[in-house]
């Protein structure tokens, strides 16, 4: 069985996760988030966990437990605290502004 497809996906309070059919939907502070979930995968949706299984050990199957697993877990964090990315510039003569909602870079 896949490691990272045995581990639960906590959820946050003031997240709410919801399934229709084959297609889960995460909604949160900062949005709402849906995915189509593949054949061969099953979500549980649990009090404050969801948690991926897969219904055979086929090469298909396996490849998407992990892979649905972290998607759900992104899906989780996008809509609860967002995303960012740090940039480190070094060397001489590179500068950066930052404006209004932009990121100006001389380079």
């Amino acid at each position: 069985m896949s490691r990272i497809g045995k581990l639960p996906v906590e959820v946050p309070a003031g997240v709410k996760i919801s399934r229709n059919h084959s297609m889960i939907m995460v909604e949160g502070p900062k949005g709402k988030l849906s995915m189509e979930v593949p054949k061969g995968v099953d979500v549980v949706l649990g009090d404050r966990a969801v948690e991926v299984k897969r219904s055979s050990e086929g090469r298909t199957e396996r490849s998407y437990h992990g892979l649905v697993r972290t998607l759900v877990a992104n899906m989780v964090k996008g809509v609860s605290s967002g995303f960012s990315k740090n940039l480190e510039i070094s060397g001489v003569g590179y500068r950066a502004e930052v404006g209004d909602n932009t990121l100006k870079l001389v380079i």
